[in-house]
């Protein structure tokens, strides 16, 4: 058996104890690009079910490109990723079910919320019709349900983020990947989309791997904290987030949540100053 952080904060300081096969295993994946810059180097390692992890680290190490390989969107050089626990194809190809959300909403500035959000299903030939219900859930699960009519132009960037959000939402995934969706934003707005992911996260049962370049980000939101280490990136700690949720201003003012971010921030500092003897 593995222990994983538990969703609701269960079991013995948030841990709770699940299936030995993880949602998806990384063996030994690397990515170098045709220049020969070598953007991954060997990364391993398993994330359960239900998991909310983040990927933090310095600028260029490599966050992004391994999110996209995860996501299918970039082949690995070396190096496999599994889904022991997802349905196969006929060629025995894993389909796991992904949402994906960019660092830009990309939102088409021509079409309503409603038609942004419905894009993937449109894009899947589900009529219009059968597929209102769930357009018009993945816009109030991230609060927008009164804005579907309305159009980018009409909206706040938080407001935009949202329904990038939602549009990875309604196809029902049960693995989020979320690529700094909220670096562009300011506090205010992103505590409030902090807050509102992690209501999603909880509600719905994702499984989220989230890229963010800060510390009080990943250690508010995550349960596993993953530590790059800078160019070629590769995992160099694996912090454990032992605070149950909900969360909210009580955690982030904690004494708890200041020591979570100070080793994230130590461990950060050293993958920064390359102090395990590769840099």
């Amino acid at each position: 058996m593995a222990l994983y952080p538990s969703a609701d904060g269960s079991g013995i300081g948030g841990l709770t104890v699940k299936a030995a096969r993880p949602l998806i295993r990384l063996a030994g994946v690397g990515k170098t690009y045709s220049t020969g810059t070598v953007a991954v180097a060997e990364t391993s390692l398993d994330i359960g079910h239900g998991e909310f992890i983040s990927l933090l680290g310095p600028s260029g190490c490599g966050k992004s490109t391994l999110l996209r390989m995860i996501a299918g969107l970039a082949d690995p050089s070396t190096g496999t990723i599994d889904w022991p626990t997802s349905d196969y194809d006929a060629r025995g190809r894993a389909k796991p079910k992904l949402g994906f959300v960019f660092q830009e909403p990309t939102l088409m500035p021509w079409a309503t919320v409603f038609e942004n959000a419905y894009l993937p299903l449109r894009l899947a030939k589900v009529p219009r019709k059968a597929a209102a219900g769930r357009v018009m859930a993945a816009l109030a699960s991230v609060g927008l349900e009164r804005f579907a009519t309305a159009y980018p132009r009409q909206l706040s960037g938080g407001m935009k983020m949202r329904v990038s959000i939602a549009r990875a939402l309604v196809t029902e995934p049960a693995i989020l990947l979320m690529d700094e969706p909220f670096a562009a934003l300011d506090e205010i707005t992103r505590f409030k989309l902090n807050d509102d992911l992690l209501r999603v996260f909880r509600a719905q049962g994702l499984t989220v791997i989230f890229v963010t370049h800060s510390v009080f980000e990943s250690v508010y939101l995550s349960n596993r904290v993953l530590v790059m280490s800078a160019r070629p990136g590769r995992v160099i700690a694996d912090l454990p987030i032992a605070a149950p949720y909900p969360r909210g201003d009580d955690f982030r003012t904690s004494l708890h949540y200041g020591e979570l971010c100070r080793a994230a921030s130590a461990e950060l500092h050293r993958a920064m100053a390359g102090a395990d003897g590769e840099h």
